[in-house]
């Protein structure tokens, strides 16, 4: 990893340190990852709507869950997963948000991916207000 920069490491690099900071587990649906059910990397912002491959913009998720969302939206995607009967990790989804937001800020660029961001930051604490998630 090039020193020490996480928008240096490689892709496996940077799934390594997502599970190491969200939990060795799909943030979306909660299965741990084992044999049977891979990691992968979700982008919160997808690439075909401007996210960059960053740190802050990927969570760890399984196969099923990364290919099922597609280019949904965050909070489109976690009420699905409630709905489904699933325990998606909203605190760990809500933190990446921030640090992505925080990412673009200090880092520049990314017109498209910070309008994307402050949206769906902006859905989710209002669900959260509306008591449809847990406060984090």
């Amino acid at each position: 990893m090039g020193d020490g920069d996480p928008r240096q490491a490689t892709r496996s690099e940077r799934l390594r340190l997502a599970i190491e900071r969200d939990g060795a587990r799909c943030v979306w649906c909660g299965r741990p990852f084992a044999r049977l059910v891979q990691p992968t990397r979700d982008h919160l912002v997808p690439r075909a709507k401007g996210g960059p491959s960053w740190l802050e913009n990927e969570v760890p998720a399984c196969r099923r869950c990364n290919a099922e969302r597609g280019h949904r939206g965050v909070v489109e995607w976690l009420e699905e997963c409630v709905r489904r009967g699933w325990e998606p990790d909203e605190d760990a989804v809500s933190r990446s948000l921030d640090a992505l937001d925080a990412a673009i800020a200090g880092r520049g660029g990314q017109r498209r991916a910070r309008t994307y961001v402050a949206a769906q930051r902006r859905r989710l604490q209002r669900r959260r207000a509306d008591g449809q998630a847990p406060a984090g």
